[in-house]
């Protein structure tokens, strides 16, 4: 398929190199040039606006931070918007407002144009080793075109609906729940600690007991460790995801108390300067609390 690939940071990067291994024409675009670069020597065009990239494409795939960004690559001027062809498909693998996937979806419409929500979980490394899980919604025959795609970036995907917002639910309670179990293991962690147990002993208890995720020993691991840089998500992004999810829990009449706990515990790390530390870094809050020092 010929495909605009929006967005090549951390993420971007790997998932639009396997859609070249996959065969795809991808044709790519990131707001700093040279972070796209290194895709041109695996067969990728460069455009100068992502307008230039979607003019011809049968999907556009969008990689990116937040609202902002999102909003100003398919709206903006050279936007995708009015470039995109009809019937083609906007893939928006980003983490995003319910709102703006609503917004998104009205819109393509509109324009006879076809949009999947399609946010993933996984960090960098299972994007570069095509492990990633994807959670798509939006029209069944858009899905099926897309599924190509996909099954070139991910080892699995979860089909949640015809409303695309619904992914961004499904994506939003996800990152939630790894935020809480950040915290728990911070708090965990720390009471260890203040009583004597050495952090690598606890963390080798936890692994040998009912550590059975990937993401719950990986996080514990960085914790342990102290390994909170390179950031491969920031602790910035995490208080932004909060957000989110607390504006569709408001939305929908949902009490998320622990979600407003979580929040401010990473907008407290936000405003100590820690906001490009990995949201992992989230546990040096409760070990600071406890009086640790290191």
């Amino acid at each position: 398929m010929k495909i605009a690939f929006l967005g090549t940071g951390h993420m971007g990067l790997p998932m639009a190199r396997n859609l070249l291994a996959a065969g795809h024409q991808v044709t790519t675009w990131n707001r700093t040039r040279a972070r796209a670069e290194p895709l041109a020597e695996h067969g990728a065009r460069i455009a100068e606006t992502p307008a230039e990239a979607a003019q011809d494409a049968e999907a556009a795939i969008t990689m990116l931070a937040d609202d902002e960004a999102v909003d100003e690559v398919v709206f903006g001027d050279a936007g995708i918007y009015e470039a995109l062809p009809q019937e083609a498909v906007h893939l928006s693998c980003s983490t995003i407002s319910v709102s703006l996937s609503q917004t998104l979806a009205e819109a393509h419409e509109l324009q006879r144009q076809r949009y999947v929500a399609a946010p993933v979980f996984g960090r960098p490394e299972a994007a570069q080793a095509r492990t990633l899980k994807v959670v798509a919604a939006g029209p069944a025959d858009a899905i099926e075109l897309c599924r190509p795609l996909l099954d070139a970036v991910a080892e699995r995907t979860f089909v949640v609906g015809e409303d695309p917002s619904h992914a961004n639910v499904v994506k939003l309670c996800g990152n939630f729940m790894i935020a809480s179990m950040i915290e728990t293991l911070g708090e965990t962690f720390a009471l260890a600690r203040k009583s004597g147990v050495v952090a690598a002993t606890f963390l080798d208890v936890l692994n040998g007991t009912f550590f059975g995720s990937p993401i719950f020993g990986g996080y514990a691991k960085r914790i342990a460790g102290g390994e909170f840089q390179p950031a491969a998500f920031t602790m910035a992004l995490g208080l932004k995801d909060l957000r989110l999810l607390l504006a569709a829990a408001e939305a929908a009449e949902v009490p998320m108390p622990a979600a407003s706990q979580v929040r401010d515990r990473l907008l407290t790390g936000v405003a100590l300067g820690r906001g490009q530390d990995d949201w992992s870094a989230a546990a040096l809050l409760a070990a600071e609390q406890a009086g640790l020092q290191d």
